[in-house]
């Protein structure tokens, strides 16, 4: 009789916090608090224009104390995370590198650090809060489409921030069947189903493909110029920042400052899945980074990505059935992830890199810089992304090393 432990319940994306039909996304996020949180609502859902105005601050210090103990589930701990996170960003970042805080006032601070621990996050603005806990529908029975979604909270830069979080949802959206099709592979390989690898294999490469589709609506609806010099601080971390070398003490947490990373492209858990499933490894600094983003992720996304590692090996499936038509469609999934990465640092150099370098440009000719919007982008950012990693040779490397997956042709 076989063992439990040889014949392996068939893997399966229920215990993960991951839909079929949302993903990694929160579905049908909650766009209310319970009325005891009104005071925190009344300011988050104001921040573009209290920042604008320099009164976010002031506005944050009037705020009651309130305890968290009155939010009753998962779906009122992600909203009262999301809005205590933007509240938070606002309230750092409101008079942009120049005068940064050294405390967050307890107030903000207390219940942020307890929601937190609810959850399992970071209290920082995380990609898990901005993008996936941060829309609804117009039409509730409407397509996931840039006409039919809103954000719940924003932050400043009009139009292009709500773009980038929005087009940054569409590529979570675009990645559904690809995740959806992961535990067909694990278990396909499991038993050796060659054909059933192939079709999910298949179908993947085709999500990956609408991904990048659509990762270039970014050049649609947000603006470079925007996105550098007035949404890009607010995403900023406290590592790894020159800009706030100390960290943030959270006031009536701890005396000591803490510090935590930025939003970045790495906390979605997205890629981090595919590099498991398909046998990517990466070298060890960037490898430090990305294992480091996954504690920016939910508990049981972070839990997924680690069990999908922990599965037999797709690769070395492929390597060892003699199937040409199966070895196809590997590379074509790991060509796709390439085709990916490498479109992601065109993004990232249109949207970082030339602006930057006109910023330099800029400041060398001394020029009445005030109407520029991109100089007033922090220079501290100037070479590094918002999660802390110098990001251009970060990008290239992961891309590269997504090469070394390719199967070498044998004689």
């Amino acid at each position: 009789m076989a063992s439990v432990e040889s014949n392996p319940k068939p893997f399966s994306l229920g215990p993960y916090q991951v839909s079929e039909d949302c993903g990694f996304l929160l579905k049908e996020p909650l766009q209310e608090l319970p009325p005891h949180y009104q005071p925190w609502m009344d300011i988050a859902r104001h921040i573009p224009e209290l920042v604008q105005s320099h009164e976010l601050r002031s506005e944050i210090h009037k705020m009651p104390m309130l305890s968290s103990e009155f939010l009753q589930n998962e779906k009122e701990l992600r909203l009262a995370h999301l809005v205590l996170s933007m509240m938070t960003m606002g309230y750092v970042w409101q008079e942009g590198e120049k005068d940064t805080v050294e405390k967050l006032p307890c107030n903000l601070a207390v219940p942020f650090w307890k929601v937190s621990q609810s959850l399992g996050l970071p209290p920082i603005l995380t990609h898990a809060d901005g993008v996936l806990a941060n829309w609804m529908k117009k039409d509730p029975e409407g397509p996931f489409s840039m006409e039919n979604l809103e954000l719940l909270i924003s932050l400043p830069g009009g139009d292009s921030v709500r773009g980038f979080f929005l087009v940054t949802l569409l590529v979570e959206v675009a990645a559904v069947p690809a995740i959806k099709n992961i535990p067909v592979v694990i278990n396909g390989v499991r038993c050796g189903d060659t054909n059933a690898v192939v079709q999910a294999l298949e179908n993947i490469s085709q999500s990956i493909q609408d991904m990048t589709d659509a990762l270039k609506l970014m050049h649609v609806y947000v603006d470079p110029s925007v996105f550098y010099g007035i949404i890009r601080i607010f995403l900023s971390g406290w590592r790894d920042n020159p800009s706030m070398p100390k960290g943030l003490i959270y006031e009536g947490v701890q005396k000591e400052p803490m510090e935590y990373s930025g939003g970045s492209a790495a906390q979605s858990s997205l890629l981090h899945c595919f590099d498991e499933l398909l046998g990517i490894k990466h070298e060890e600094s960037s490898s430090s980074f990305l294992n480091r983003m996954r504690d920016y992720m939910p508990p049981a996304h972070k839990q997924l990505i680690q069990d999908i590692s922990c599965q037999p090996s797709l690769k070395s499936f492929v390597q060892q059935q003699n199937c040409g038509h199966l070895k196809q469609t590997y590379h074509l999934c790991v060509s796709k992830l390439l085709a990916l990465r490498n479109y992601h640092i065109t993004v990232v150099s249109r949207f970082i890199t030339v602006p930057a370098a006109r910023t330099r440009q800029l400041r060398k000719q001394s020029q009445d810089l005030e109407d520029e919007t991109v100089t007033r982008a922090p220079i501290a950012l100037e070479e590094r992304g918002t999660g802390g990693s110098g990001i251009m040779h970060f990008l290239k490397t992961v891309r590269d090393q997504t090469k070394d997956a390719f199967i070498p042709e044998t004689s």
